[in-house]
């Protein structure tokens, strides 16, 4: 039996990450968050995150890549962006 690959998730929408970004949401659905990290410190090996921008993006291909973007914000640290990402995308797929 093959292994499925199991999807990081956050409150029920899917993470997928490259390199600095994070994308966080459906692409099926009609808003997706897009997070990027700006700036790292170290702690010891690590890298963690201290400036992230997060934007509230249109999925539609058809857009330009600055008409996608619905609403920015910059947060320090990657759980306050993560948290208003999460409210952003909640209330914009609910207001359908």
């Amino acid at each position: 039996m093959p292994d499925k690959k199991k999807i990081l998730e956050y409150k029920g929408f899917p993470l997928l990450r490259k390199d600095n970004l994070i994308y966080y949401g459906n692409m099926s659905d009609e808003y997706i968050i897009m997070l990027q990290v700006l700036e790292t410190e170290k702690l010891k090996d690590l890298d963690l995150s201290k400036k992230v921008s997060v934007q509230l993006q249109y999925t539609d291909p058809n857009l330009k890549s600055r008409d996608r973007v619905v609403k920015k914000t910059e947060k320090d640290g990657l759980y306050r962006a993560m948290d208003v990402g999460e409210v952003w995308l909640t209330r914009a797929l609910a207001a359908k």
